[in-house]
């Protein structure tokens, strides 16, 4: 049986990613808390539909417990390792979804678990972030929520602002900055 004592603070993805590929449950969930929010603001964008962004998640993380094994960080980092994952779980699942006939289809039941957002919301961590977000400019904040919490891409932006492309690059890695500024310890 793994060792389930808690990870150490900071502990990086690499060594979750290793801890995981052992069978470490509680590596999982962190790894799980600390990347499914980020995850889930890719599918969102790549699938457009937040039950399939959701799916693409779930599918990704279940990859991510069958074969973190397989990482190896001398091949790249593990945020791309994941992001990787979850863009060919999202694919697939819209190639999937491109194929069924339609027909009627059961009534969707709502998740009872509270979602990524929802969890960031009401922890110190989103505490820490909200704080963080009313000291950014009006339009820096604006930019980014539209960004990570809409899930729009750079053009789609531009093109809800109707500002060039580059400034809108500019604005969101500025407003990015002044967050990371404000949360580092």
């Amino acid at each position: 049986m793994p060792d389930n004592t808690s990870p150490e603070p900071g502990e990086s993805l690499d060594a979750l990613l290793e801890r995981c590929g052992n069978g470490d449950r509680t590596a999982f969930r962190r790894l799980y808390d600390a990347q499914s929010a980020r995850l889930y603001g890719q599918a969102l964008r790549l699938t457009r539909q937040p039950q399939l962004a959701a799916d693409a998640v779930h599918d990704a993380f279940l990859q991510v417990w069958q074969r973190s094994s397989r990482f190896d960080p001398a091949r790249g980092h593990a945020e791309a390792w994941l992001a990787s994952l979850l863009r060919y779980r999202a694919i697939d699942i819209l190639r999937r979804r491109g194929r069924e006939s339609y027909g009627v289809e059961p009534a969707e039941e709502a998740d009872s678990a509270p979602d990524a957002l929802d969890q960031l919301v009401t922890s110190s961590a989103g505490t820490e972030l909200r704080r963080c977000l009313d000291l950014l400019e009006e339009g820096q904040r604006r930019v980014v929520l539209m960004a990570f919490v809409e899930g729009l891409s750079h053009s789609e932006l531009a093109s809800r602002l109707q500002a060039p492309l580059g400034t809108v690059k500019s604005w969101v890695r500025r407003a990015l900055i002044g967050l990371k500024r404000c949360l580092e310890p």
